[in-house]
């Protein structure tokens, strides 16, 4: 026999697949973004939506979620999944590259904010505690939202996404001191605060050491032996373990649950196991994330932002403007473009979920009086609503100056990225330069492309890509494309002069730098690898190799045989292609 809870929950769970399933399509069809549509789902279908009729007309209650708070787990579960998913985009290597934006523009971001809009909640007529807990809670963004606009423009990579991420992964950061803040200014017991913040960042280092000493050696082969005995369902159990594991251990040690999940990503992307891990959780991760933002809306209070509206007003366009101005100096001094700082700062400028957690625990201690929860409850919420409308704004304005700076980028040269570590240098961007650029954005890795035909840039340019008029065979253009941090160099020119001058250029500068060139022909691939190339790719023995390949099929020949007999008379080609090398 089943209990009320039960039929509660089965009912929820009903109504909130009903949402996903036809409503946010709906939504989607009139081109409302998939957040904002669930947030709507949620005022409408929650408690102060439809909710608040069904004593009215009891029907009703068939179409209503019941409870928020008892879909709130299962919610925190989809934000666990789209920070695990954003790990496996990235890499400690990134990650490491990330230290000057995540600590300088992170640090910077919440500091500021919190100072400033601490001290506009004091002039109001907030205490002292009571300000300094609204500051800290507001300064804080929205990981799951700015995350998931991000994925679902195919901007994470960018670089207005990355200083985005950076300035978001600073923030989870923050919320263990906050909290523990939080339980002292409640207390009033400041004195003991810097013991408390002491043993949270020990254990806070415990936890990280743990995370990581299981991801270096146990995570590997235990996905391994799932993926060897159990096949796919196994790795799905496995890899959901990992993610609520990584997230229970920082939890425990007063750490974000978002930042274990973070972390588990990272350490399974480094893994063979990381595009099936991506294939196999995304239909839950956006399941799990679209009841997040329903229970957001369904926590509105709508109706004291209507009662007070002039004041919620005021306090959101204050927010906005202080965290926007903040954010924008923050990411213009350490991303070095007002582009990528203005579309980054646009995504930042609204609160977060933590604001709910934090302003919380101001309620249990008493910091904060109820009418102050929910009219700064009400800013924080309504700031999240608009978050997609904000991205929008940032892309345009974004557009508008980057269009500018790409004017200003040509008319000085290439852009100094003598600091850039990693990065792979493409040299011509034509047919073939477009193609490995495309796979390498594909895997979010970071390049710069060298282009010495002003036609060719400029059209680059007008597609989106980010291309740099420049001659690789100049010293000074490959030191101002990053060459002493590049990871390896791609030249895909089809000029044979240049192209060995280049590679000797770039041999000179960088010794044991992989170097990979395309070739006219095996001729043209022995003087290349004289001149210090590491792997050359001749196009016509390709092509060839190619058209015989389909030949043979077209013979009768099954495709195993055509591949093997292709396969040894590649290996033969390139052998004679290195012969003068040898």
């Amino acid at each position: 026999m089943q209990h009320a809870g039960q039929e509660v929950l089965i009912k929820d769970t009903i109504v909130f697949l009903f949402a996903a399933g036809l409503v946010i399509p709906a939504l989607r069809y009139l081109r409302v973004p998939p957040v904002l549509g669930f947030i709507l789902a949620g005022i409408a279908l929650g408690p102060i939506g439809l909710g608040a009729l069904v004593h009215d007309f009891p029907l009703l209650s068939l179409f209503t979620m019941s409870d928020a708070k008892a879909a709130a787990p299962f919610a925190e579960l989809g934000v666990l999944f789209l920070l695990f998913l954003l790990g496996l985009e990235l890499s400690f290597k990134k990650l490491w590259q990330m230290r000057r934006l995540v600590f300088g523009a992170g640090a910077m971001q919440a500091s500021v904010s919190a100072l400033l809009i601490g001290i506009g909640a004091y002039f109001i007529g907030l205490t002292a505690p009571a300000a300094t807990l609204v500051g800290l809670a507001l300064a804080l963004s929205s990981t799951a939202i700015v995350m998931q606009l991000l994925i679902d423009d195919h901007r994470a990579a960018t670089p207005a996404g990355r200083t985005g991420l950076s300035v978001l992964l600073f923030q989870d950061i923050l919320v263990a001191p906050i909290l523990i803040l939080a339980g002292f200014l409640s207390r009033d017991a400041t004195p003991a605060l810097s013991g408390a913040i002491f043993q949270a960042a020990f254990n806070g280092f415990a936890a990280l050491v743990v995370i990581l000493f299981i991801g270096h050696f146990l995570l590997r082969p235990l996905f391994r032996l799932a993926a060897t005995t159990g096949g796919r369902d196994f790795l799905i159990a496995t890899t959901f373990l990992t993610v609520v594991g990584a997230a229970v251990i920082t939890a425990s040690a007063g750490l974000s649950l978002a930042l274990g999940a973070f972390l588990a990503g990272l350490m399974l992307g480094e893994t063979e196991f990381k595009h099936q891990t991506e294939v196999d959780i995304e239909p839950f991760k956006s399941l799990l994330l679209g009841l997040f933002f329903m229970t957001v809306g369904m926590g509105l209070d709508i109706p004291t932002m209507f009662a007070h509206w002039s004041t919620v007003l005021l306090g959101l366009i204050g927010l906005l403007s202080i965290k926007l101005i903040v954010a924008i100096i923050a990411c213009r001094i350490f991303s070095g473009k007002l582009s990528t700082a203005l579309e980054a700062a646009f995504l930042l400028a609204p609160a977060g979920e933590f604001a709910f957690v934090v302003l919380a625990a101001g309620a249990d201690g008493n910091v904060l009086s109820e009418k102050d929860i929910a009219l700064i409850t009400a800013i924080a919420g309504l700031s999240m609503m608009i978050t997609p409308l904000m991205s929008k704004i940032g892309q345009v304005l974004a557009a508008k100056v980057e269009a500018g700076e790409d004017e200003e980028e040509q008319a000085q040269g290439i852009n100094n990225y003598s600091d850039l570590e990693g990065h792979v240098i493409i040299a011509g961007f034509g047919r073939v330069g477009r193609t490995v650029a495309r796979i390498l954005e594909s895997e979010s890795t970071e390049f710069v492309a060298l282009e010495s035909r002003p036609k060719r840039v400029n059209l680059s340019r007008e597609e989106g890509w980010r291309v740099y008029l420049g001659d690789a065979a100049r010293k000074e253009i490959l030191e101002k494309a990053g060459i002493e941090g590049a990871a390896m160099a791609v030249l895909t020119l089809d000029d044979a002069g240049s192209v060995e001058s280049i590679v000797r250029t770039m041999r000179n500068l960088r010794p044991q730098m992989p170097i990979i060139v395309r070739a006219n022909d095996a001729i043209h691939a022995r003087d290349l690898y004289e001149a210090g190339a590491d792997f050359v790719v001749p196009e016509t023995i390709e092509a060839g190799l190619q058209m015989a390949s389909r030949t043979l099929q077209e013979f009768g020949y099954d495709g195993e045989t055509s591949r093997g007999i292709i396969a040894h008379e590649r290996d033969r080609e390139y052998k004679l292609a290195t012969q003068k090398k040898e």
